[in-house]
């Protein structure tokens, strides 16, 4: 696990994914006995352990949202219960933990598929991810849990960038020849932030904002940037249709939407038969009785999941602070959750 957290691996640096995936497959190798297929997509590698047409798909991811030179602040360590360092959270321990618990069962049904684009989207991965997913029976994510939750729903994301075009002039000789793009883009961010639904649970939140040039000109052209995250897809295709609506009141100025709806949410229906699974698994390994919770944020399960293919996610490490310095796993934690993940791959297998 130390040399896993201590290679670093941003989603955006090639090389550094490249080079954390030959890792990662040395250590497949030594632990279980064969190396997994370098998938190459857009210059960018993934990793396809096991079977082509697995019965059983774990899906994780190996890059991580830590720029190169992070582990100089936060070091790999350990403190009494506390693992620390880049990523260990989100989610090294996690691919870790489930070589270990693979290892327990040598069966040929069985994939391991480990990303390294998940942080920025998915984009080179998410056709890989489901093909993988298509013959399975079932999907188990290897994110963190939700303290010591396991994750039975995740709000789907969709991402929007609105360009505003106007027209420049000199904001002092001559303002009034302008088109301000900048108040055009403040309108709308104004319009967008009132197209969530709080009940529902819908969020649609303006986030970056980017307008003109020089302090001394009309903006000529602004950008708004949009995370939406929504429980069900027609929520998700409601914002969907509403954001391509947005027009501004603001005369000349022209507006162009760019983004989509990236993941579909991952529906606790979903998850549930799975996650009860899960219980009975632990409650035969003498384990605490497992909770489960719903988070906004998603992951590449939610890909599977809108499959139609029973999926869960949060097997893998314990522990909080997912993308903040503060990041950590439960040393403790980590063989519970191989022989909780063993089990239920086990029982899967042998159902099937």
């Amino acid at each position: 696990m130390q040399s896993l957290i201590e290679l670093e691996s941003p989603s955006a640096d090639l090389t550094a994914c490249s080079q954390v995936v030959e890792l990662t497959n040395e250590m497949l190798f030594s632990r279980l006995g064969k190396k997994g297929r370098v998938i190459t997509v857009s210059s960018r590698d993934h990793l396809w352990w096991g079977s082509e047409n697995p019965k059983v798909l774990l899906l994780g991811h190996i890059d991580t949202v830590w720029p190169i030179g992070t582990l100089k602040e936060i070091p790999f360590a350990i403190n009494g219960d506390v693992l620390t360092g880049p990523g260990c959270v989100d989610m090294k321990s996690g691919v870790v933990q489930a070589i270990h618990a693979i290892a327990q069962i040598n069966h040929p049904d069985i994939a391991l598929l480990l990303t390294t684009d998940e942080e920025i989207g998915s984009e080179t991965s998410r056709k890989l991810i489901e093909d993988a997913a298509r013959s399975a029976i079932a999907v188990l994510v290897l994110e963190c849990a939700q303290h010591e939750a396991l994750k039975t729903a995740r709000k789907g994301t969709s991402n929007y960038e609105i360009v505003a075009h106007g027209l420049a002039s000199h904001a002092g000789l001559e303002p009034e020849k302008g088109i301000n793009a900048g108040l055009a883009i403040s309108e709308i961010a104004l319009s967008v932030s009132k197209i969530g639904n709080t009940e529902l649970g819908t969020t649609v939140t303006p986030t970056v904002i980017r307008a003109g040039t020089t302090t001394n000109t009309v903006p000529a052209l602004a950008q708004l940037s949009i995370d939406v995250r929504a429980w069900s897809i027609d929520e998700q295709k409601r914002v969907d249709s509403e954001i391509r609506a947005i027009s501004s009141t603001l005369p000349g100025i022209k507006i162009e939407v760019l983004g989509s709806i990236n993941r579909p949410p991952l529906e606790s229906r979903m998850s549930m038969g799975l996650f009860e699974l899960a219980q009975e698994v632990a409650k035969d390994l003498g384990l605490p009785q497992l909770e489960n919770a719903q988070v906004g944020g998603a992951s590449d399960g939610n890909f599977t999941a809108a499959l139609g293919i029973p999926t869960i996610d949060g097997l893998g490490a314990v522990g909080t602070g997912s993308h903040a310095k503060s990041e950590w796993v439960s040393v403790s934690a980590i063989v519970p959750r191989i022989n909780l993940l063993a089990g239920m791959i086990t029982r899967l297998l042998k159902a099937n």
